[in-house]
């Protein structure tokens, strides 16, 4: 009876498993592994999308040590650290060096370059007007019948345009420098041409060998300068802007177009030039030059009048 009030002591073991069946730890690993593919495919997708020139720009960003890309100067890239860096050499031959021990780089201009493509643009500019006026002598009844007193070509000043007399078809009546009408109208249609294109311009009156002297003491160099500047009003009524206009000269029978006849008609001429930029920078220095001359002789003049009128010791 006794037995019958004791109970049995049953003891529960628990089994403790790693996770379940396999364990949970490889759900981590899959993870990382799946962060990384996406982090792999961004890239390769960033560097399929970015031009040539970025890439350089990333990898001369590399290239450089963060400390000289962050402070300049000496860094942990200097060619005399322990440590070397810099450039696709790590080096002290190809290292990031010291600042000051090279030069530093300069933006050079050709200037020479510069000038000659000016020049090749003007000398295109200037073509172009003489193919111009050449189409419209050729177009115009009046100017085509006078086409062999028409003289165009293309020099070192620039592009020139001489009117020349004929034997019996003057441009101005003898002696003086009265136009002729058929003369004042070639003269205004070419003023009108030429005040299409920005270029100076520069006349001069020539004449021919044949002694002319009046008792006045008038003579070629003043019937070559009048002339001159009888063509030049024909131009601006033509419609040229006077201000184009930088030079009138008169040179007589000192620059003759037949030298070998120096009593040849076609030697009395007008000659027109559109300046190209060098002539008329030349011409610009050569009146800033006589300015000067002038002034100094005025100074002089004054002093030596100053001295003349000073009391004598």
């Amino acid at each position: 009876m006794a037995d019958e009030g004791l109970r049995p002591i049953i003891v529960k073991r628990i089994k403790k498993t790693a996770g379940g069946h396999h364990g949970g730890a490889w759900k981590i690993a899959y993870a990382d592994f799946v962060t990384a593919m996406m982090a792999f495919f961004l890239l390769m997708w960033l560097l399929g999308s970015t031009s040539k020139g970025d890439l350089n720009g990333i990898a001369e960003f590399f290239q450089t040590p963060l400390k000289v890309a962050m402070q300049g100067g000496s860094g942990s890239g200097d060619s005399s650290s322990i440590i070397k860096g810099g450039g696709a050499d790590l080096t002290r031959r190809n290292g990031q060096v010291k600042k000051g021990d090279t030069a530093p780089e300069k933006k050079t201009y050709d200037l020479k370059a510069a000038k000659a493509l000016l020049a090749a643009e003007e000398a295109g500019r200037l073509k172009s007007l003489k193919a111009k006026i050449e189409a419209t002598i050729e177009a115009n009844p009046l100017l085509k019948k006078y086409q062999k007193q028409l003289l165009i070509d293309i020099t070192s000043e620039g592009l020139r345009i001489q009117i020349v007399d004929e034997q019996n078809r003057p441009m101005f009546a003898v002696g003086s420098a009265q136009v002729q009408p058929y003369t004042a109208e070639i003269l205004h249609v070419i003023g009108m041409v030429l005040n299409e294109v920005p270029n100076r311009i520069s006349l001069s009156g020539h004449t021919d060998s044949t002694p002319y002297m009046t008792d006045a003491g008038y003579s070629n160099w003043e019937l070559s300068a009048d002339r001159a500047n009888a063509s030049r009003r024909e131009l601006v009524l033509g419609g040229m802007n006077d201000a184009k206009i930088m030079r009138v000269v008169g040179l007589a029978s000192a620059m003759h177009l037949d030298r070998k006849d120096p009593f040849n008609p076609i030697n009395r001429r007008i000659s027109i030039i559109v300046m190209n930029k060098a002539t008329e920078e030349a011409v610009m220095r050569d009146g800033a030059a006589l300015e000067v001359s002038a002034d100094a002789s005025a100074a002089e003049a004054a002093a030596a009048l100053k001295a003349a009128k000073a009391p004598a010791p």
